[in-house]
């Protein structure tokens, strides 16, 4: 590669970009991303965009909950019994309230650990912020990034591709 991260398409409203989009995604490229002023309805579809986020989630709180009820179950009957009111040591009642906040707890800070690795961060900088007509990606217009680290980059038929979807400006990404 000369130091290339990819090209970025520049359209002027969403439905373009969509459509560029799913245009992408019909001619086989995997490593995109969309850059909007506002959610647009049908990109994380157009994207084929999947998370296994609800799965981490779900997990950490059931390892977090399980381990919480293990842990007192096996402090109050086996480690250090105490005989607190004639109730007997096991009393799994009195670990619904511990167990219950560990277990969101967990899940809790799982999912925002995966979120952070997911997302790349914390990440100071990123290359599209050189590019200079991209600070209206908060303003007016929409992007279409695709990587260099797509299976099917090359950076001649990749610029080919996204001057047939009529962008208002290719732009060079670079590392």
């Amino acid at each position: 590669m000369n130091g290339l991260r990819g090209l970025l398409a520049e359209f002027a409203g969403a439905d373009d970009v969509l459509a560029a989009t799913r245009a992408a995604r019909r001619a086989g490229y995997v490593a995109l991303e969309v850059f909007s002023p506002y959610p647009v309805e049908g990109v994380a579809e157009a994207l084929g965009f999947r998370t296994r986020l609800a799965w981490v989630t779900f997990v950490a709180g059931l390892l977090g909950g399980a381990a919480i009820f293990l842990f007192q179950g096996w402090v109050h009957a086996i480690d250090w019994q105490l005989d607190i009111g004639g109730r007997r040591s096991f009393a799994a009642p009195a670990f619904i309230v511990p167990t219950f906040e560990i277990t969101i707890l967990a899940a809790a800070l799982a999912t925002v650990f995966a979120m952070f690795v997911k997302n790349g961060l914390p990440r100071l900088h990123h290359p599209l912020f050189a590019v200079p007509a991209f600070e209206r990606a908060s303003q007016d217009r929409f992007f279409l990034f695709i990587g260099a680290d797509d299976p099917r980059f090359a950076e001649s038929t990749v610029r080919a591709f996204l001057g047939s979807l009529a962008p208002l400006e290719v732009h060079d990404v670079s590392r």
